[in-house]
């Protein structure tokens, strides 16, 4: 599912590929039942686009990887959560204009 500026992540690769980057990075926990990710997704892939080699972003299927959707008490999808220096610092839930992930990204990489 993964788009051209976007990767997967996994229960599995979430340490490394996510708490461990030196970048920020904004992970995309969605499902493919879930109608709203599939209308978010395209704002998450202009978002990945326009932040390429500033932030990574990473989409998370909370279906396949439960214990990361456990671990960071995702009780709603679409969840954003943006971590920095291995720690969450954001979450947006829900289906939310571009300019909120925008922002919210800037605000963090300032």
């Amino acid at each position: 599912m993964a788009e051209k500026h976007i990767t997967d992540v996994t229960d599995g690769t979430f340490q490394l590929d996510v708490l461990e980057s030196e970048q920020p990075v904004l992970v995309d926990f969605w499902a493919t039942w879930c109608g709203p990710c599939k209308t978010l997704a395209p704002a998450v892939e202009e978002i990945a686009a326009e932040f390429d080699g500033r932030l990574k972003v990473m989409k998370l299927d909370v279906d396949q990887n439960s214990a990361t959707a456990s671990r960071f008490a995702i009780r709603g999808i679409p969840a954003l959560l943006l971590f920095k220096g291995g720690k969450e610092v954001e979450r947006i839930v829900g289906l939310v204009p571009k300019a909120t992930i925008s922002e919210t990204v800037l605000k963090q990489m300032n």
